[in-house]
């Protein structure tokens, strides 16, 4: 199968929100309502399979984010919503199973969240002094889900702070009393933040914190007049199974708009543009041909059959963790599988040196975890507990829903702070009773409760201590138990 279409200019966000037409498709070839035409070329459906897989892994995570971003910030109804842009929303409670808008959620640290749109001008953060022991974080994330700066009791202390997030078209000067100038690549990024609970009877505390985290446009911040804001964005709603199937271009092309190309990926585009996906382009793939759409699915199929490979090859068996996956760009080094791997463990995975994410998915004998008809314990030998200088936590996770798992306790995770409420083995280390029934009332301390069917747990070390990136450190594996 040949496929001629017309290859056209990339489309200015600008031109494509005010009124760019979609693509019609007629006998195979995409004709453009709007932009410069430059040329007819073929694409053979070896070349249209090849590049959607290219596309599918480059692709999953900034789709995957965009599911968030409209969860979080555009959809009003939506039990998922927490703030329009450029304000912030706190999540005074943490999270339980009832919340599905990120998969693999972090539990032990209420989130506060703010997706900034730095079209017009940029946006600061304040940040008030909180108490030197307790851990908080503000991870900063661009569309493309690398993880840009950081703020926060690593990165730039407690003591508090005004911080300029600015786009990447902004020329202006530093203004006083800022403290830090932090650029994004995109015009559209995410602001994630972490405030440490040590327990229930600490919430108060930690919704004093979060109303001290103030969000303002640069204009507010300095009492000046607002530039003219930018053109409205008619943000298109997900659809069920819009990462598994071509719509994922679609959505890819709209979001790409918002993110200038890198330099390094100026090859990378061209390559997409020869399918129609690209910065701005109308790409439709419910317009495409049967031909066109089963070379495009094939080539999601190859794309996940990748990363099964991978992540039963690599993160399985520990050769790569999820220090590897989240990052810079310059960090991640345009890796893309290492993207979409982290974005399909556990979208919005802190950086290496913020936190490490030592994961369970098989037992010590290699066999995939499910606690339907099994039991599995977790042991610590005395003085071999994560070192990590802030704090570390396990979570539990439904392996189908990525999800918390519902149970009678209302526990989804055993952490640091609870050590003094957790039962000590006789030789002084400590044990863990991972399985879907209780393991008797003398020992449900230690209980992490478990779905009835697979599942997968993953442990979070907060400002991990040297010798756990030197790997002097080893997480215990988890055994099965008859």
């Amino acid at each position: 199968m040949l496929r001629k279409f017309l290859l056209i200019a990339m489309l200015a966000p600008a031109t494509f929100m005010s009124g760019c037409k979609s693509m019609a498709n007629d006998g195979g070839t995409a004709k453009a309502a709007a932009g410069t035409m430059q040329g007819e070329i073929s694409v053979s459906s070896s070349e249209m399979r090849s590049t959607a897989r290219e596309a599918y892994i480059y692709g999953f995570p900034i789709v995957e984010a965009y599911k968030t971003l409209y969860a979080q910030a555009v959809d009003k109804g939506g039990s998922n919503y927490k703030a329009p842009f450029n304000q912030i929303g706190n999540t005074a409670n943490v999270f339980t199973p009832k919340d599905t808008a990120i998969i693999t959620p972090n539990s032990d640290t209420p989130y506060s969240f703010v997706w900034m749109d730095l079209r017009a001008e940029p946006i600061v953060l304040t940040l008030p002094p909180i108490e030197a022991q307790r851990y908080y974080s503000v991870q900063l994330i661009d569309l493309y889900t690398h993880n840009f700066a950081y703020l926060g009791t690593r990165a730039t202390g407690n003591k508090g702070g005004n911080y300029l997030i600015a786009g990447p078209g902004w020329t202006g000067e530093t203004p006083a009393n800022i403290q830090g100038v932090i650029r994004a690549e995109s015009s559209i990024a995410y602001a994630l933040y972490r405030t440490q609970l040590y327990d229930e009877k600490d919430l108060a505390n930690v919704r004093r914190i979060q109303r001290g985290y103030k969000v303002q446009t640069l204009s507010a911040f300095l009492g000046a007049k607002a530039p003219p804001p930018a053109a409205p964005i008619s943000w298109p709603a997900p659809e069920p199974g819009m990462t598994d199937t071509p719509a994922i271009f679609r959505y890819l092309s709209f979001m790409l708009q918002f993110a200038p190309t890198d330099p390094s990926e100026k090859d990378l585009m061209a390559r997409f543009a020869r399918t129609g996906v690209g910065p701005g382009l109308p790409f439709d793939e419910r317009r495409e041909p049967a031909s066109v759409q089963k070379a495009l699915a094939d080539g999601i199929a190859d794309g996940k059959a990748e990363f099964a490979q991978f992540k039963k090859s690599k993160v399985d068996t520990r050769e790569v963790s999820s220090g590897d996956f989240f990052g810079t760009r310059a960090y991640l080094k345009n890796n893309y599988l290492y993207r979409y791997t982290g974005a399909a463990l556990g979208i919005f995975g802190n950086s290496a040196e913020e936190a490490n994410y030592p994961a369970y998915f098989v037992d010590a004998d290699g066999q995939p975890l499910d606690a339907s008809a099994k039991r599995y314990v977790l042991h610590f030998d005395k003085d071999k507990l994560p070192p990590a200088d802030a704090f570390w936590s396990l979570t539990m996770y439904d392996g189908k829903s990525k999800l918390l798992v519902d149970n009678p306790l209302n526990r989804y995770l055993l952490n640091s702070r609870m050590l003094g409420r957790l039962k000590r083995d006789a030789d002084g280390g400590l044990t863990f009773y991972v399985q879907h029934d209780s393991p008797g009332k003398d020992k449900e301390s230690n209980w992490l409760p478990a779905p009835p069917g697979p599942f997968y747990a993953i442990m979070r070390i907060y400002m991990p201590k040297p010798e756990v990136a030197s790997g002097q450190w080893q997480r215990p594996p988890l055994k099965r138990v008859d």
